[in-house]
């Protein structure tokens, strides 16, 4: 949790943030998808929230540093999602309700290794195997549109 973040909650509690988070969509030669694994054991796209001061494609940047220790490149926007399947409730109480902008992305730099406390695993994946991986609901749909061309909500 940032430390912006953290002053809201000291302030807010439990009650819903509205949270703009950036996060990027990369895909190796074989067009596996890379995602990684939440220490909640969730299975999600790189990324995160954006911090204030910060734009989309800066955050996706550094929550690729944080979370995989490589740099990114994102090269288009590939979609803008939101609504009531992105609104969550963490097991803390907190409710956050996410807009999420995904950039289409290329590693540029470095070997993808979780580099975080937040993150403990990464794999790539065929777009026919997600379905059977855990996810929140917010990233299910997320990667159902993505894959399916549909590119805001």
């Amino acid at each position: 949790m940032s430390p912006y973040v953290r002053a809201l909650r000291e302030k807010v509690g439990n009650d819903l943030l509205f949270m703009p988070s950036a996060h990027v969509l990369i895909r190796d030669r074989d067009g596996r998808i890379l995602l990684v694994r939440h220490v909640e054991g969730r299975w999600q796209l790189p990324g995160g929230a954006v911090d204030p001061g910060e734009g989309p494609g800066e955050a996706a940047r550094r929550e690729c540093r944080e979370e995989l220790g490589v740099e990114v490149e994102p090269l288009r926007i590939a979609g803008v999602y939101g609504g009531p399947e992105h609104r969550v409730r963490y097991a803390n109480g907190d409710e956050a309700a996410w807009v999420a902008t995904v950039f289409d992305a290329r590693i540029v730099a470095g070997e993808p290794a979780p580099s975080d406390d937040e993150i403990d695993a990464l794999g790539w994946f065929d777009p026919d195997e997600l379905a059977a991986l855990p996810q929140s609901a917010a990233t299910r749909a997320l990667l159902r549109d993505l894959l399916a061309g549909v590119s805001f909500r």
